[in-house]
Order: structure tokens, then C-alpha cells, then sequence
């Protein structure tokens, strides 16, 4: 029985070790049914809410310079919240048994040192199903963790907020463009979490993430024996999501030939695993995103234009963090808050050039870049308030050079900003005032002029 529980098991593994998560996927996949493997544990938001695990072994340090297990035991106290019935298990390089009694107390129900030995590693995920199962608790069936909010308070974000809450009830298929960075996924789960099929799964697959090799067999799933590691039938994601959503993402990096099993999937509303000739009905709704220019792949023939009016038969532009206005301000607190909590250090406050030097930069990686700034200037501040200079963006910004009727003009707006903002003794909103631009505009040109 025991066996047979850890037969029907989906794991996590979430380890920096590469040579780690190779290892344990190499043992894990022959004893259960699904194994994910996981490097950076600041992905596990977007992740526990694509996918629901029975087991989630969880490494205790991320940063080869810290071995206090501090980051494991915050990452546990999130997973308690982001997946309340997934049995996690702790490991570590380091036998701490002082470690091992903290994690124990946050909710951990097992703790491995590594290097582990196989059987004893496979015996405890056994006993942790075996617990679980005791509970009275099935198995899949947790609580589904809220999405992350769409946060934003500009023109456009509240016009797409509206949009989404009328999309969402229905069962119409949804094309998510924009940039990289600007939120594609979370819309996506709002979408979910907000329609008819909110109670059913939520299934993402990263389209470009996958080779032609392996596309079928990870939409349509397979059969045993169907090619030489298939040792056991396994569906695919268009199963794994029946009665829901399921999320492609990156589509437009799909092959032609990819493009067209997808599409046949669509019309005919069913899937064959590779090794089958039975086909399978599904019923799913299709959110689908991409960064590429999809129109104009489509000219230039590189995009099939009946799949592209399957997968948009509403469509949804997000806009680039650089056109959302003072949502910068707004996503940089947030972020702040958010990281401080995480390392355990009082909230930052953001000093006037430093909210200007934000306001001004582009974000060429949108919200995700604004989020990795944040998060490193956090770790690095030793102040209670973050400077201009505390700011180290991930990209360098380029300007055109200037001629000199342009240094001229730059040089008395410079000037006539300086005197009104001494003028008005630092007062950005009765400076602005005087100067007949919004604060945001008056951030900008502090910003742009170091001032």
C-alpha cells in the first residue's frame, strides 16, 4: 500500500545544486509519477500556482557564502501558505540538529542531510504520504493559494483590471502580448482564478522551454512503450488540465510543425498520446502569451494565422512598466516591504533622487527588473533609506549624444528647476505647481539631471 502511495506521488525538488536535483530526478522519476525539479526558489509563487505537489524537499541555502538556513526556513514558512498540504521536507550539507528542530516547529516533516542514502530518502517520502494520508487529507486537493494582484493604479492598469473581470467569467480563449517582465503569467492566473473553471487546475507549460522532440509528449502526454525511457503512461498537459485552464506560454517560439499539432488540438478539442492511436477528449480553455511580435510573424508567414485566431479570440496588451507613471513608485515600495520581510531588515524608505533615478530609468526588463533591483538593494542597504546610488540597475542606460543648441536648452531647464525647487525649500508638489508639470514629470527631470 505504502509503495502504491508513492507510486501515484508528485514531487518538487528545490535545490542551487544542479548535480543535486540531476540526482534526485534520476531516482525520483522510477518511483513516482511526477517529479519537478527546481534551482531558484524565487520562482515557487509562480509555480505552486500552476502545479499542486503531494512532496516538496526543500534545500536550506541558496547562496554559496550563507549557510545558516535562514533562506530555507523563510522558504519554508512561504510554501506553509502557498501550498498548505504539501508535505515538505528539509535538506542540507550541514547536520544542525538545532536547524532541523526549528524546521520541524515551522510545519517541515522530515529532515535529510545531504549526502543522502537512497533508501533512506525514499522511505521518509513514504512516511511523509503515509502521514498525510492519516490526516484525513486527500491528496491534490489543498487550498488554492490566491494569485498574486495585479498591482497598479495608472490609466492602464485599471483599464486592464475592468477588461479582465469581463473576460474572465466566460469560456473565450485569451492571447496575453507584451513584454518580457511586464506580468504576462500573473494575468493569466487572474484570469483563471476568476473564471467558471477556478475550481478545476490550472496547468502552465513553457512552450519555449521545450524542443521539438519533446512537444508532443509534454502536451499529449504518452503511453507506455511508446519510445525507450516511457516505462509507464503519463498524460500530457492538455489532460492534466481538463475541466481548467491551460496557460502556454512563450508561443510564439513554436515551430511551424509545432504550430500545427497544436492547432489540430484546438479544432478537434481532443489529443492522442504519443504510442496511441485512441484519441482523448479534453475541454480547456487556452490562455496563451508571448513577447514576439506575433502579427508580424504572421506577414511574414513564420506564425500560422488560423492558430493565432484560435488562441485570440480576446487579446490583451500589457503595457512596459516605463508607461505606467507613478505604478513605479507604487511596485517599488511593494517590492521593498516584500524583501525587507524576507531578510528580516526594517522597510527602506526611498529618498527623493532615488524615487527619481526609479521614475526616470526605462526598465527595458519591466516589473521583473524593478523586482530583482529592489530585492538586491534591500540586501546591500546599510541605511534606513536607499540613495540614488543604492541603485544598481541590470542593464546600462544609452543616451544620444547632444548637440549644443540641445546642451544649452538642458542646461536652463537644469537651471530654472534648481531655483524653483530651492525656492519652494524641496517641495516637489508646489515646485511642479509653479513649473506646470506633475510631480512625476518634475522626478524625471531631477533625476535626469542628477539634481
Amino acid at each position: 500500500m505504502a509503495v502504491q502511495l508513492l507510486k501515484k506521488a508528485s514531487v518538487l525538488v528545490v535545490d542551487d545544486d544542479a548535480d543535486v536535483l540531476t540526482s534526485m530526478a534520476m531516482l525520483l522519476r522510477r518511483e513516482v509519477r511526477l517529479v519537478h525539479t527546481e534551482k531558484n526558489p524565487e520562482r515557487l509563487p509562480a509555480l505552486l500556482r500552476q502545479e499542486t505537489f503531494d512532496l516538496i524537499l526543500l534545500d536550506m541555502n541558496y547562496h554559496r557564502a550563507v549557510n545558516t538556513g535562514n533562506e530555507g526556513l523563510y522558504w519554508l514558512q512561504q510554501l506553509r501558505k502557498l501550498a498548505p498540504i504539501s508535505a515538505v521536507l528539509l535538506i542540507t550539507a550541514y547536520a544542525d540538529i538545532d536547524l532541523a528542530i526549528r524546521g520541524l516547529k515551522d510545519g517541515a516533516v522530515d529532515f535529510l542531510v545531504k549526502p543522502w542514502r537512497n533508501d533512506k530518502l525514499l522511505t521518509s517520502l513514504t512516511e511523509a504520504l503515509s502521514r498525510r494520508q492519516a490526516t484525513d487529507k486527500p491528496i491534490n486537493q489543498s487550498t488554492k493559494p490566491t494569485p498574486l494582484p495585479l498591482l497598479g493604479e495608472s490609466t492602464a492598469m485599471q483599464t486592464l483590471r475592468r477588461t479582465i473581470e469581463k473576460i474572465a467569467p466566460t469560456d473565450a480563449n485569451v492571447l496575453i502580448l507584451g513584454e518580457n517582465g511586464t506580468g504576462k503569467d500573473v494575468v493569466a492566473r487572474l484570469i483563471h482564478a476568476q473564471s467558471m473553471r477556478a475550481s478545476q487546475p490550472f496547468v502552465a507549460v513553457d512552450l519555449g522551454a521545450l524542443s521539438e522532440n519533446l512537444l508532443e509528449s509534454e502536451l499529449f502526454g504518452y503511453v507506455k512503450g511508446a519510445f525507450t525511457d516511457a516505462r509507464q503512461d503519463r498524460v500530457g498537459r492538455f489532460e492534466a488540465a481538463a475541466d481548467g485552464t491551460l496557460f502556454l506560454d512563450e508561443v510564439g517560439n513554436l515551430s511551424l510543425a509545432g504550430q500545427t499539432k497544436l492547432l489540430t488540438a484546438l479544432q478537434q478539442r481532443q489529443v492522442t498520446r504519443l504510442g496511441s492511436h485512441t484519441p482523448v477528449p479534453v475541454d480547456v480553455r487556452v490562455v496563451s502569451a508571448t513577447n514576439a511580435p506575433l502579427h508580424q510573424l504572421v506577414q511574414t508567414d513564420r506564425f500560422r494565422k488560423d492558430l493565432v485566431y484560435r488562441l485570440n479570440t480576446i487579446e490583451l496588451t500589457l503595457p512596459p512598466l516605463r508607461e505606467r507613471g507613478d505604478d513605479i513608485r507604487l511596485l517599488a515600495e511593494h517590492f521593498l516591504a516584500q524583501y525587507a520581510a524576507k531578510y528580516g531588515k526594517p522597510v527602506p524608505r526611498l529618498e527623493g533622487r532615488a524615487l527619481a533615478r526609479l521614475l526616470n530609468y526605462r526598465f527595458p526588463g519591466n516589473v521583473r527588473e524593478l523586482q530583482h533591483t529592489m530585492e538586491r538593494a534591500v540586501i546591500l542597504s546599510e541605511s534606513s533609506a536607499l540613495t540614488a546610488e543604492d541603485l544598481v540597475f541590470s542593464s546600462v542606460e544609452t543616451t544620444l549624444p547632444a548637440g549644443p543648441e540641445t546642451t544649452q536648452l538642458a542646461e536652463l531647464e537644469k537651471g530654472t528647476i534648481q531655483k524653483v525647487v530651492d525656492k519652494h525649500h524641496g517641495n516637489i508638489t508646489k515646485a511642479a505647481k509653479e513649473l506646470g508639470i506633475t510631480r512625476m514629470a518634475l522626478y524625471r527631470r531631477l533625476g535626469k539631471y542628477d539634481l
